[in-house]
Formats: structure tokens, sequence, C-alpha cells
């Protein structure tokens, strides 16, 4: 075990979440019902960049589920003209085949009593070995549910994802690493960790600075909260612990540094300097 900082630190977990809200998807069947394949379940998981590709991605579950695309309760992005392109519009797919599944109402599949709900929250509970009425909720931006977690506990909840102990967050894990463009897209950090470590490490961002990455096989997990939410730091931070730790070899830091670490004048594409960790 590892520390920098306090394990005690609480932050909501925000989409660092989504794999195991997924998780309901997995374990009720939803998945044989409808049909769905790995690159469905990987945009379930993701928050993705609403391109073309993923928006067809999302737009497939609705379509296999029989449900209209209006059902989606995530806002439509400043800009856009669908929920469809909502960053977080495949967990919101999911939660609703889920519901359309079991037969449970569609309109109200946000609340913090509705079943889906109650089901995702005490399969979190269970894997924090904890009661679910102990966790503080929140709903994040997108109008879902998130919860407030330590981030030794984030870490655990990596680790046992990415242990190979568990049959449906294996495949959860399967998705994701196999189809990291549906993830989060070109350039992200997320994307382009897996893609880059070819199986080895599954990674999840969540906003105002959370990130989550797993070890595949290992059942190694690791939390990275930064305080301010800065997305510089948060990418710096994430690629010189890898490093450091070995999870990732010095070739593939150092692209990921060339990307993430680079501070850019955009207008110019001029390279003004970089980030390090000291």
């Amino acid at each position: 075990l590892s520390i920098a900082g306090s394990a005690e630190t609480a932050a909501f977990i925000r989409s660092a979440l989504k794999p195991f809200q997924a998780l309901t998807v997995v374990k009720t069947g939803t998945l044989e019902r409808y049909k769905l394949d790995d690159r469905d379940l990987a945009i379930i998981c993701s928050s993705h960049q609403g391109n073309m590709e993923q928006v067809r991605q999302v737009f497939k579950i609705l379509w296999r589920a029989d449900i209209d695309p209006s059902e989606l309760k995530c806002p439509i992005p400043t800009g856009k003209e669908s929920p469809l392109q909502n960053n977080c519009s495949g967990k919101h797919a999911g939660m609703l085949a889920v519901c359309q599944q079991r037969q449970w109402p569609l309109n109200s599949y946000l609340q913090y009593n509705h079943p889906v709900q109650k089901l995702i929250l005490s399969q979190v509970a269970e894997l924090m070995r904890m009661p679910g009425e102990e966790l503080i909720l929140a709903h994040d931006d997108c109008g879902a549910p998130t919860y407030l977690v330590q981030l030794g506990q984030m870490a655990s909840l990596y680790a046992q994802l990415a242990s190979g102990n568990n049959l449906a967050m294996e495949r959860i894990v399967r998705a994701m690493t196999h189809h990291p463009e549906m993830v989060a897209g070109e350039g992200a950090f997320d994307t382009e960790l897996m893609r880059l470590s070819q199986g080895e490490l599954v990674s999840k961002a969540g906003a105002e600075g959370v990130q989550c990455i797993g070890r595949v096989g290992e059942g190694l997990g690791l939390a990275i909260k930064v305080m301010d939410g800065s997305k510089r730091a948060k990418y710096a931070v994430a690629v010189h612990i890898l490093k450091q730790m070995g999870w990732i070899s010095p070739s593939i830091a150092e692209a990921l540094a060339e990307t993430f670490m680079k501070l850019s004048e955009f207008k110019r594409l001029e390279v003004l300097g970089e980030l390090s960790m000291l």
C-alpha cells in the first residue's frame, strides 16, 4: 500500500463510478436480453466526446431495448441537438435498458429511491463492504446519483474491478480495454492510456480532478484526486505515479507526457512549456 496524502480523504467519485453502475447492466442479464455487445458495454461505462460513432452506439442500445431517446434525462450539451450527445448518455442508456428489462418506470430512473438506483447502490456498497445507507449521495451534473467515497475506497474498487476474480467485472474490463475509443475518445487520457497499455490497465476519469486506474489481473488499484479539480495536474500526477510504480514503461510514459504534460498556445500551436512532478 502506497499513500500520498490521506487515504481517508473523501470526494465524490463522479464518472469514475460508471464501471460499477454498469455492473447492474451485466448482472441483470440486460446485455443478453437486448443482444448488446462489448462496444455497447464500453459506451455504457463512458464519458464520451459525442462524436457520430459514439452517438450511434448509444442510440443502438436504446433501439435494441425499444426505448425512445426522449426518455434520456441527461441534459442536452450547449450547442448540441440531442441528449444522445451528452457525455454521460451511455450510462443513462444502460440504466434505461435495465429498467425496460425489469419493467420498472422509465421517467423516474434518476431518483434515489428508484429500483435501478437502489440496485446500483446495493452492489457498490457490497463491494465497499459497508451498508448502503451510510453512503452520502448527490446528483452529478448529468442528473444521475454519485457517491462520496474515500480515496482508499476508490482504489479498492478499482483493485477489485481489475482483479479478474469476478466474471461481471471482468466483462466490463474487457469491454473498456478492447474498445477504449468508446470510453472517452481520440486524444483523451483514458482512451490513450488503455490503448498504449494494451489491456494491462483499465482507466476511468471523474470530474473535478478524479482519476482511477486498475492493473488488470493483479488486483491493484490507484485513485487520484486533485483538490482544485485541475485536469493538467491530474494527468501529470497519473503519469508520474504509473511510471514510478512500474505500471507503464518509460516509452509509454514519454508518449503520455508528450500529449498531456505540454502547455500549448492553441491559436498558434506553439509549445510554451511543460508540466513536471517535483
